[in-house]
């Protein structure tokens, strides 16, 4: 396609002439025949119309629509543009009709000007008998095939022009109102599939973002609180090795068994597994086995208190860990407690997990910090409550409860 149609240019301008030039001829039952049998073009429809949906590219499902166009319409040449905003060239421009040799001949991509930025400013069709009658028409560079008739159509989602089809030189005569009215068809299936590929990228982003945070809750609620022991054991080893070796020999082999805890809680969170003690022994025995840790490693008692309780739903088991060993960690590093206690119990519908410690409090500006912020973020995503009292001087209480079934 060319320059002015398809080409590099220079200005952006809005068409001030008339939107239909020539004569508007139409198709006879023999004339259609001649161009392409029903069944050829029910069967080019359906490619676009399924390329739209299938797992494909974005690029990929423009190229078969734009194929689809110039069969259709019998068109010797066809492109589809999608402009980018930023560049003033185009994000996409996808060509049928011209072999790569003369494709490369031509040289760059175009950038929006000429006719190329009528139809990507205007929402009407473009049909002309001669493109160079328009009064927007500019030139088309050396090697670029020489046009005549020219059909453009917008590709509008809304009120928002998300591209344009580009056809020429029609075989046998000029376009007309039918083969106006079929490129339509075609620009509506290929707004659907950028609209697709616009929000497939923008539930990619999100993913990301989502999986971000993911990381950084894990990395806060549990490396981080084993990393925090680690230091607190090996600095007892280092004042106990030269007064009391067995003490200190003791306390080198907690060091590596947090060591080892902190490497396994790593590798879970890279694949977003559950913690083993959680997934093989339950809520209890997991919180039993934290409170132990936790008691051995630092000044303050640590102690679990826990009635029977049932199994429950993977999410709400490891979202009530989470939430007490956040819990745990601001009790323990932040509060300067003496004692803690976990409580785990049932009442009435819900698993109740409490997290109690005779600390400093929380400051107000404690209430948007991320450990916080983080807990009542898993509390919601299981459809649980999440209630936090605290007074200075007067310690915390941390209370969630989930749903139970």
């Amino acid at each position: 396609m060319p320059t002015d149609a398809i080409g590099p240019g220079t200005t952006l301008s809005r068409d001030l002439g008339p939107r239909t030039i020539g004569p508007d001829h139409r198709r006879s039952g023999t004339r259609y025949g001649a161009r392409v049998d029903a069944r050829e073009e029910l069967r080019a429809l359906s490619a676009a119309v399924l390329a739209v949906t299938a797992r494909q590219s974005v690029r990929e499902v423009l190229q078969t629509i734009v194929s689809a166009a110039r069969r259709l319409l019998d068109a010797r040449y066809a492109a589809l543009g999608v402009p980018d905003e930023d560049t003033g060239a185009f994000a996409e421009f996808v060509v049928d009709g011209i072999s790569d040799a003369q494709w490369n001949a031509i040289g760059p991509l175009p950038r929006q000007h000429g006719l190329l930025a009528v139809l990507l400013r205007d929402p009407a069709p473009l049909r002309l008998a001669d493109i160079r009658s328009h009064p927007r028409f500019e030139y088309w560079p050396k090697h670029h095939p020489e046009l005549r008739d020219f059909l453009g159509m917008p590709i509008v989602h809304g009120e928002e022009i998300l591209g344009a089809l580009y056809l020429a030189n029609k075989r046998g005569g000029e376009f007309d109102r039918d083969d106006e009215d079929l490129l339509r068809i075609l620009a509506g299936h290929a707004a659907i599939a950028l609209v697709n590929a616009r929000l497939y990228e923008r539930s990619r982003e999100l993913s990301v973002l989502e999986e971000r945070d993911r990381i950084a809750r894990e990395l806060h609620d549990s490396v981080a609180q084993k990393l925090f022991g680690l230091r607190l054991t090996a600095d007892a080893a280092a004042a106990l090795v030269t007064r009391d070796p067995e003490r200190a020999a003791a306390q080198i082999a907690t060091v590596r068994a947090l060591a080892g805890e902190a490497a396994d809680e790593l590798r879970a969170i890279v694949v977003g597994m559950r913690p083993a003690d959680l997934e093989h022994e339950g809520l209890d025995a997991a919180l039993g086995k934290q409170a132990r840790l936790l008691d051995r490693v630092h000044a303050a008692r640590v102690r679990l208190r826990a009635d029977p309780v049932p199994r429950l739903a993977p999410e709400c088991e490891d979202a009530a860990y989470r939430v007490a060993q956040e819990a745990l960690h601001n009790a323990l590093r932040h509060a300067s407690a003496r004692t803690v206690e976990i409580r785990l119990f049932l009442d009435g519908a819900a698993l109740v997990v409490e997290v109690r410690d005779d600390g400093s409090g929380l400051r107000p500006t404690d209430q948007a910090s991320l450990g916080l912020t983080s807990m009542r973020d898993r509390a919601g995503a299981v459809g649980g409550r999440l209630t936090v009292e605290s007074e200075p001087g007067q310690g915390t209480r941390v209370r969630l409860e989930v749903p139970v079934g």
